[in-house]
């Protein structure tokens, strides 16, 4: 018997048996001593289930649990409320704001009182605000970083008028306003001053990140109307934040005489980050140049310097929220660098520290404190005011200095978008003590109304100036080029759809238009690096387009509902042909999955390869991932699902037919005859071609033409040569799913094939 090769086992066994010997033996021993000591038996006090429900009462308690579990709650419901905004075209911002009332008195403490009592004791809120303070640092931080300042420099000219009107106009209203007010609202032992200066900040505010986002959204991020609106809300944040910081040192000393220190010592502060720090960070930035990634010690240099101009600010008395803006507007400028910084901060702060910072606000805002018409009517006044002074004084400043009226109201519209930001300064009130409960609900409720109105609001001025000439609208029915869209993900899908609706149409000339398109996430990109993520997006198409010396349109499109967005261009656009490559849905997934805002890739390259290599089903007994069922659905134009094996020209073709319904296959074939000079093998599977006349004469007419290039075949079984030796296999997508639904033998072996489905 060969013992070494039981040496470890026999080690193992050893070792647990003389430890537990071991440990048995002192709990025997130590219990000896309990003697001398004054111990309660705490089992003779209840029985032992009792004494377990005690126990877990306790652990429930605990601030930790407690904790947890709110997050867990609060994420779920935020990602829940910003999903369904999402999906009726609303920034996922709205949603997660509307969470956080719904989750607060407003509601569930109103109607679900003693779960909102065990759920958000106010011993755990000290927990959760500073939390939610840590979240909003991180967010500012990133709203810092998404400030393009040089843009700021070579358009601030065209927009500092725009801007400052757009500041000064709601910022006059908001202390008017505050005299009808003041004595009705403000809490006591507060100045006028004081509750003016914050009502009048409030009206003036505007959510860049937001805005940002709908800019994207609609593809207005290349025209002069959304580098200008772009521009003044940069430049309106950047001045917003130092009047808020103003305003605040003026509350805390009581008076403008009191604050000078303050304000001094915020302005030497601002000197040392833009002098000092900036050109600092800039040669750390340089050390990175070209490299994917960010070592530690370098993360840990600039999460210092957030954290150290976080804490200057508050010291100072201006707030460390304005000290995180900074440190993100000073990062060194390069595009990639703030992406891969981002993308560090962005996922915990934005999914799970931001959210809180909602509900904390909700837990604030007390809706049902305005009980009577004359309350709501207050609210309805300041909610005009914040219209009127940012939505009205923007679209006149614009209209003055020669814009057109379409883009004045939409410059307008944008502007007028609070947001978040509108939160944090409302926030910052009320901590002040300078905002009581009412008007704190009020300004929350004008919050929302803002930026929900911002869509509705758009869509209303297009419509009203809707002219013939906006490019979303259809291409004229006369014009008979032969239009092939592809629509694509990733680049090396672009560039893999580009070569085959090439073979599709090379020798068609000037009678084809090909247009490659990206609709991309909002919520991948950035507003400062957007064309760096576009031209990287279409950068092997160009490259493809150039190597085949086709000449080809690009389309960019950032979304929210990327489905929809790209049927309704497909439809719209009069094209022949969609191409899209069958794997990734951005928005697919389970419930859970929506709710925490995370994608899943249905089919993937590695998992296909190993399917047609008989390892496993990649569609479940389902023939398409639901992101492209939802595209063959919608699309009133043929559509071509291409699944991809290493394709690289549609040389070979093998067109199974597998009953009469396939036969507009043919059409197919023979666009890949004419222009590719393509040989094509035609499957008669079900016997149906040989006694059709009208199929027959079809194939003898493409003979005629390029003979010796289309050939019938008769045989039954298809061998695993015959399938590898092809480029390309055409199939019907009833054919398709029926070969997934009986697992067909075929699957193991095919090449790359296209599903054609016609509407």
């Amino acid at each position: 018997m060969n013992l070494g090769k039981y040496k470890n086992l026999i080690f193992y066994i050893t070792t647990i048996a003389f430890f537990s010997c071991l440990m048995y033996f002192f709990i025997i021993e130590g219990q000896t001593l309990e003697i001398k000591e004054n111990i309660v038996d705490k089992t003779s006090s209840g029985s032992t289930w009792e004494n377990f429900q005690e126990s877990f009462k306790t652990n429930l308690h605990h601030p930790l649990a407690l904790l947890l579990a709110q997050i867990v709650i609060i994420i779920l419901t935020a990602r829940l409320f910003g999903w369904i905004c999402m999906k009726i075209r609303q920034p996922s911002v709205i949603g997660e704001m509307i969470a956080g009332i719904i989750l607060g008195p407003s509601l569930l403490g109103m109607y679900f009182p003693e779960f909102s009592a065990f759920l958000f004791p106010k011993e755990s809120l000290g927990n959760l605000q500073f939390l939610s303070q840590i979240g909003l640092i991180l967010f500012m931080y990133i709203v810092g970083m998404e400030l393009d300042l040089s843009v700021l420099r070579k358009k601030a000219h065209d927009a500092v008028v725009i801007s400052h009107a757009s500041i000064i106009i709601p910022f006059a209203l908001g202390i008017g306003l505050s005299y009808f007010i003041y004595q009705e609202f403000s809490p006591d032992g507060i100045q006028f001053t004081s509750f003016a200066l914050f009502i009048a900040i409030s009206m003036s505010i505007t959510a860049f990140p937001v805005l940002a986002r709908i800019v994207q959204e609609r593809n207005l991020q290349k025209t002069k109307l959304g580098t200008i609106v772009i521009t003044c809300a940069a430049a309106d944040d950047i001045t917003a934040w130092c009047i808020l910081a103003a305003v605040i040192a003026i509350v805390k000393a009581g008076s403008f005489t009191s604050s000078i220190y303050v304000i001094i010592m915020a302005i030497a502060y601002v000197f040392l980050m833009i002098k000092i720090v900036r050109p600092f960070l800039k040669r750390i930035g340089d050390l990175q140049a070209g490299k994917n990634t960010i070592n530690k010690p370098i993360v840990a240099i600039f999460f210092l310097t957030l954290i150290l101009s976080s804490y200057i600010t508050e010291v100072i008395g201006i707030h460390a929220l304005f000290g995180a803006f900074m440190a993100g507007a000073i990062m060194p400028e390069n595009a990639k660098f703030r992406t891969l910084f981002i993308d560090k901060v962005e996922d915990v702060a934005l999914v799970l520290l931001l959210p809180l910072f909602f509900v904390f606000t909700g837990l604030r805002t007390q809706i049902g404190l305005l009980n009577d018409s004359h309350l709501w009517m207050t609210a309805g006044f300041i909610i005009l005011t914040a219209v009127v002074g940012k939505f009205a004084g923007s679209a006149l400043t614009a209209r003055f200095v020669g814009i057109n009226w379409k883009e004045s109201l939409t410059i307008g519209a944008l502007m007028n978008t609070r947001g978040l930001m509108e939160l944090i300064v409302l926030n910052i009130g009320y901590d002040l003590g300078v905002l009581g409960p009412e008007i704190f609900a009020m300004l929350v409720i004008m919050a929302l109304f803002t930026t929900f109105m911002t869509g509705p609001a758009l869509d209303f001025i297009n419509f009203v100036f809707k002219s013939k000439k906006d490019e979303d609208e259809p291409i004229p029915e006369n014009d008979s080029k032969y239009r092939v869209l592809l629509s694509f993900d990733k680049p090396e899908s672009g560039s893999t759809l580009l070569r085959l609706a090439n073979d599709f149409t090379h020798k068609m000339n000037g009678n084809k238009s090909i247009t490659a398109m990206n609709i991309a996430p909002v919520d991948e990109m950035h507003a400062y690096d957007i064309n760096e993520y576009e031209e990287s997006q279409f950068q092997n198409v160009i490259e493809t387009s150039h190597e085949l010396n086709l000449e080809v349109a690009t389309l960019f499109k950032a979304s929210t509902d990327i489905e929809n967005d790209l049927t309704s261009i497909t439809n719209k656009g009069h094209y022949d042909l969609l191409l899209i490559m069958l794997g990734k849905s951005m928005y697919e997934g389970s419930l859970l999955g929506r709710l925490l805002g995370f994608t899943t890739k249905i089919i993937n390259p590695e998992k296909l390869l190993n399917t047609v290599k008989g390892k496993g089903n990649i569609f479940n007994n389902s023939p398409f991932d639901d992101f492209t069922l939802q595209i063959l659905d919608k699309a009133n134009i043929p559509v071509g699902v291409l699944v991809e094996k290493d394709f690289t020209a549609a040389d070979k073709v093998f067109v199974p037919i597998f009953n009469l319904s396939d036969f507009y296959l043919l059409e197919y074939a023979k666009r890949l005859i004419n222009n590719n000079n393509s040989q094509i093998i035609i499957l008669d599977a079900a016997g149906q071609i040989r006694n059709n006349i009208e199929v027959k004469e079809l194939i003898r007419s493409i003979e005629q033409v390029a003979p010796n290039h289309i050939t019938l075949y008769n045989e039954k079984k298809i061998e695993k040569e015959f399938l590898n030796s092809q480029n390309l296999m055409l199939i019907s997508s009833k054919s398709w799913k029926n070969l997934i639904d009986t697992k067909s033998l075929w699957l193991s072996d095919i090449p790359s094939t296209l599903i054609i489905s016609n509407p």
